[in-house]
């Protein structure tokens, strides 16, 4: 059964079985880190038909982003140490991913309209998520503890999802609206 009516009052159970309110600062976190991982099956969907290499790469985030919605979710820390880490190895391969995209793009002279197209649109949608996630994550990491490699992690992320954007306008063929301030 789907339901299981334990959350009609508002509370629900964290992954070792701990209950809090569903406006806690910990469901925040790991929830909006869901909504990115939503935002990003949605970019990879309008991706897939113009990069599968990039597919694959957004199907790598999102698998991450799932353990990172997993330590969030666990306030037990000798139970989250028996789940994967978020490290050098996660950070390293979208450092990667970044600096592939930067070689291959114009550098930038102004700031970036975000859109262009719909997935280039969907990108800059995912970026500001995942910026309020990790928010969301340095808010609970003031109260609890949450590994380096999630915060660098997310912070990366929100870059690559920027150069993203911008290369996907480049594979397109589709110019990039730019802007100064002031103008």
């Amino acid at each position: 059964m789907i339901y299981t009516k334990t959350g009609d009052k508002g509370d629900t159970s964290l992954v070792g079985g701990a209950r809090v309110r569903k406006n806690d600062i910990r469901v925040e976190a790991y929830g909006t880190v869901d909504e990115l991982n939503a935002q990003i099956s949605l970019l990879g969907e309008y991706i897939k038909p113009i990069s599968v290499a990039i597919y694959e790469d957004l199907k790598y985030v999102q698998r991450v982003l799932f353990d990172i919605q997993t330590l969030l979710a666990t306030e037990d820390e000798v139970l989250c140490s028996r789940f994967p880490q978020i490290g050098v190895a996660q950070v390293g391969y979208i450092e990667r991913k970044i600096d592939e995209m930067t070689s291959l793009l114009p550098p930038l002279e102004s700031f970036v309209l975000p859109g262009g197209s719909v997935a280039s649109a969907q990108g800059h949608v995912a970026r500001c998520v995942c910026r309020r996630a990790e928010r969301r994550i340095v808010s609970l990491s003031e109260c609890a503890v949450v590994s380096d490699g999630v915060l660098i992690f997310i912070n990366r992320l929100s870059d690559y999802l920027f150069m993203l954007s911008r290369r996907v306008l480049q594979l397109e063929k589709i110019e990039e609206h730019c802007v100064k301030v002031g103008q």
